[in-house]
């Protein structure tokens, strides 16, 4: 049996994954969560594959958990329109980390989590094309991620709240961004990166 825990910040997808795995008799889907700091503590399932979604809220960010599970195979399932230059950070641990992309079929997701449980390769070759394409990123995990959050509008308040910081840090790594990529506004830093397809 092939055991799997699967972290994906939205219920109805994380359900209908686990749906598919679950009519697979090689397939043991062991948990469902939606944080990443609660993927991380479930390697105390001896999970053989951890299947992830890049923008899985918690306190860490996509790069640092897929370093920190090791000794199991991880799949993470990118979307094209989302590409960043993180998911080249992401190829260059293949085979240990699969990438699929979200358009996939569920025959593919499911020969996917097969392959990362044998060691084999996976890497979706158009994310792979894209993640060459984007270029060095020089914003971490954590500033994308406060970026992807400020493209929705909300507030540094907002931000904290929603990943489980201060609205001082918040601020910290705007700062830091608007540094970074030679930015006079948020608004002109998230051109740029979306520009550059780091976010």
């Amino acid at each position: 049996m092939i055991r799997v825990v699967l972290g994906h910040r939205g219920t109805l997808v994380r359900g209908a994954l686990a749906a598919v795995l679950s009519k697979e008799s090689d397939f043991d889907v062991m948990a469902e969560l939606d944080r990443s700091d609660d993927v991380l503590t479930s390697v105390r399932l001896r999970p053989h594959v951890v299947v992830l979604d890049p923008q899985l809220p918690g306190k860490l960010g996509i790069e640092e958990l897929c370093r920190k599970l090791t000794g199991r195979g991880v799949l993470v399932m990118v979307d094209h329109e989302a590409i960043a230059a993180t998911s080249m950070a992401l190829v260059k641990q293949a085979p240990r980390i699969g990438l699929i992309a979200t358009d996939a079929t569920t025959e593919q997701f499911v020969e996917a989590v097969r392959d990362v449980a044998k060691g084999l390769p996976v890497v979706d070759v158009r994310l792979a094309v894209a993640a060459l394409r984007a270029g060095d990123n020089p914003l971490t995990d954590r500033e994308c991620e406060v970026l992807r959050q400020v493209t929705t509008g909300a507030t540094a308040q907002e931000v904290a709240r929603t990943l489980s910081l201060s609205a001082g840090t918040v601020r910290n790594y705007l700062s830091r961004i608007l540094a970074k990529t030679g930015a006079r506004s948020r608004i002109e830093a998230i051109r740029k990166a979306q520009d550059a397809g780091w976010i």
